[in-house]
């Protein structure tokens, strides 16, 4: 037996019975608030609907909620749509390290197996910060950089990892069960790189979000079910390290147990400012300053250069989709003076004369020096003003980063106008004071009359 292998399972399996520090707790509490919001505001969002009209189609048990909608559904069914909901656009949080999106798959499989279980916000609360735990540190075991650049999805491995310990702590999992629910969700394990091609989001949102979740209530529900498995995936030959390591990137097997229990990932987990991609976080905030300070408008501006990481630059350069679109963002900032969800999913606003003019001013520069201080996705803005001025401005820390993270009422303020142009403002107002007292929910089912 593998030790770290057999001091994860116990982890997982006491993870239950465990208090979380105050801190984490608050923590935890932000990032479910902000995937709920991000389900939400997928409803209306193309990867939203149509994983709406897949779990319309299923039937089956009555065990779980899919967000924003009437259907209750079965479990599997229920963790898929809310993952795709959740990543159905750029609003939900994610992981530097280790590269993953993590509430998208974590908090949509806990959500569906508490419902199906009666369990509540207590134990929720404790299995989704095990979730970021467990998810983060798989890929970071894969160093999640090179893994990635070989192909493979880090979106789809940790996730699938840390959905699968959120469902196993809330299905009460002992150490022998959790090892098999490691096994289960190695063999689930998958996915590629190539959703980048992706251009309408919808493989992305299940890549990302739903197949995570789905594989990790699939294997708790497996273990509920008396399914056995291989005591290790990571010991003997033709093994999970072996199969996904790499000669010159061997997997660190240690990173799956390094300070578990007194470093929380979820500490460390990013909420977006901006409902837009991550490489775009930074220059829209170095942009939001310039303008505030210096009291701009779009005809002040004779030129733009945005400098990002070369990775940023590649993946963002004058997109098709708004929202992932570094010109076509900066130029709505401009325009606005701000960015919203609305105008970051405005498709035809991508040929509004107007923000084309402004477009037309902006160039993206891909500076190495930056991305050495890659995985801090920074980002730098030079204006050169019609006046001859020139202003510039470098954010080292992205606003919801865990250098400079949002306060409780930032998040509050995000979700809020999430929830509201969906749900209503009454109930959008008592969601968010139902997550924040969730220790308060004795089931997570009291929830449904507010998620529906």
């Amino acid at each position: 037996m593998t030790p770290q292998v057999q001091a994860l399972a116990e982890y997982i399996a006491g993870a239950a019975k465990q208090a979380l520090p105050s801190e984490v707790t608050e923590k935890t509490k932000h990032h479910v608030l902000d995937t709920l919001a991000a389900m939400v505001s997928g409803t209306k969002l193309l990867p939203g609907k149509r994983a709406i009209a897949y779990a319309k189609g299923r039937g089956g048990k009555r065990e779980a909620t899919v967000v924003g909608t009437k259907i209750v559904t079965n479990v599997e069914t229920a963790a898929l749509a809310n993952g795709m909901l959740a990543h159905s656009d750029e609003t939900d949080d994610s992981h530097a390290a280790s590269q993953t999106h993590p509430g998208c798959g974590i908090v949509s499989a806990a959500l569906a197996m508490a419902e199906r279980e009666h369990r509540g916000g207590k134990a929720f609360l404790r299995a989704v910060a095990l979730g970021y735990d467990v998810g983060t540190r798989f890929t970071m075991s894969l160093n999640a950089y090179e893994f990635r650049e070989e192909g493979h999805s880090t979106h789809s491995f940790g996730p699938t990892f840390g959905a699968a310990a959120a469902a196993g702590s809330i299905a009460r999992v002992d150490a022998r069960q959790a090892r098999h629910l490691i096994t289960y969700a190695g063999q689930q394990a998958s996915g590629v790189g190539s959703w980048v091609g992706d251009l309408e989001h919808v493989e992305k949102a299940f890549d990302f979000g739903g197949m995570p979740a789905r594989n990790g209530v699939t294997a708790a529900s497996f273990l509920k079910a008396g399914f056995t498995a291989t005591d290790d995936i990571f010991a003997g030959p033709r093994n999970f390290a072996m199969a996904y390591g790499a000669p010159d990137r061997p997997m660190n097997i240690d990173e799956l147990t390094r300070e578990l229990g007194s470093t929380f990932e979820v500490m460390r987990t990013n909420i977006k400012r901006w409902s837009v991609g991550s490489p775009i976080q930074a220059p829209l905030d170095s942009l939001l300053d310039l303008i505030r300070e210096h009291d701009l408008k779009a005809d002040d501006i004779e030129h733009v250069v945005v400098r990002v990481a070369p990775a940023a630059a590649t993946t963002t350069d004058n997109r098709l989709m708004p929202d992932i679109c570094m010109q076509h963002m900066c130029a709505v900032m401009i325009v606005d003076g701000i960015v919203t969800f609305e105008s970051a999913h405005d498709e035809p606003r991508m040929h509004d004369p107007k923000v084309l003019e402004v477009r037309r001013r902006i160039d993206l520069v891909k500076d190495e020096e930056l991305q050495k201080v890659f995985p801090s996705r920074q980002g730098i803005v030079e204006l050169t003003l019609k006046d001859g001025r020139r202003l510039r401005h470098h954010t080292k820390a992205v606003r919801g980063t865990d250098e400079n993270p949002m306060a409780r009422a930032e998040v509050d303020e995000k979700c809020y106008h999430l929830l509201a142009p969906v749900l209503g403002k009454r109930k959008a107002r008592k969601l968010c004071d139902a997550v924040w007292t969730l220790e308060r929910v004795k089931d997570m089912r009291e929830l449904r009359p507010l998620l529906g």
